[in-house]
């Protein structure tokens, strides 16, 4: 099961209202989505994902409040029109959730694992696009390390680079995991291929595209006095996210609710390490 992280902090700044309409735009297995459905009375909640694996674990997750949620399989670059084919103008609330869930992240036959061996694919959504085999096996050495130094802020992303153009054909995240680990020593707590699994992950799903269009999007989604709240687990998307956000209040569209960045507590960090990288930012638009 994926925890869902700094779960009171995200509706503490939602300011929820029991009649409001608020879209959960990364639901994952519901955590989020279900903690707001079930403090809703007339009010609804659109979960959004765009991997449909995922949507059907969170219905399974919400059949105690499932009346009180629309799940929509969805990019963010397509978000806006999946809203306005529900009849829904503006929300309430807006809760974006960046991080990859424990469901995608452990099971192997999704591509993202380090530690359960499966097929190099790694798309959150399966039914499209390139999958991180076609770019492991097809770039040339030069972009594969541009990509690992951007996406992933690998400082080795060159060795790293010239040892996957070696080894190719490569089939599976154990066999890549592996190739890293033999390339460049292991300097730290984390797996030496983490940063690069990352970038791939990112660079397969147009992450950072996608959340452009999102952050473009929040001011004609959320309704003057609805809140937005974004949770970051890396420094890519914190910094656009961040960016966004001072962008929206000097334009005097949005108040940013964050005046410092919000991080989990000790205590959730204990219970729940992953969580440890989470970083919250809210606005209020105006």
């Amino acid at each position: 099961m994926h925890v869902p992280v700094m779960l009171d902090e995200c509706l503490e700044y939602l300011a929820l209202k029991p009649d409001g309409i608020y879209a959960d735009v990364t639901a994952g297995l519901a955590g989020h989505a279900g903690a707001i459905a079930r403090r809703l009375t007339t009010g609804f909640v659109i979960a959004c994902d765009r991997d449909a694996e995922s949507l059907e674990l969170a219905r399974a997750n919400t059949s105690d409040c499932g009346a009180r949620i629309r799940f929509i399989q969805t990019s963010f670059a397509g978000l806006e029109k999946a809203l306005r084919n529900e009849g829904i103008a503006q929300l309430d609330g807006l809760l974006a959730d960046l991080g990859v869930s424990r469901y995608q992240l452990t099971a192997g036959e999704r591509g993202f694992s380090l530690m359960a061996d499966g097929p190099l694919d790694m798309r959150l959504d399966r039914s499209q696009g390139e999958t991180a085999a076609d770019i492991v096996n097809f770039e040339s050495e030069k972009q594969l390390a541009d990509l690992i130094y951007k996406l992933g802020e690998e400082r080795r992303s060159r060795k790293i680079a010239r040892a996957i153009v070696r080894a190719r054909p490569i089939k599976s995240t154990g066999q890549l995991a592996k190739l890293i680990e033999e390339a460049v020593p292991r300097t730290q707590k984390i797996h030496p291929a983490t940063q690069t699994f990352m970038a791939l992950r990112i660079a397969v799903n147009r992450e950072l595209e996608e959340l452009d269009a999102l952050l473009d999007a929040i001011p004609r989604l959320v309704k003057p006095g609805g809140r937005a709240v974004m949770l970051t687990f890396q420094s890519l998307e914190d910094r656009k996210v961040k960016q966004s956000f001072q962008a929206m209040a000097r334009e005097g569209r949005a108040r940013i609710l964050t005046r410092h960045v919000v991080r989990p507590a000790e205590e959730e960090i204990g219970r729940n390490p992953a969580s440890r990288s989470a970083k919250l930012r809210a606005v209020e638009m105006v």
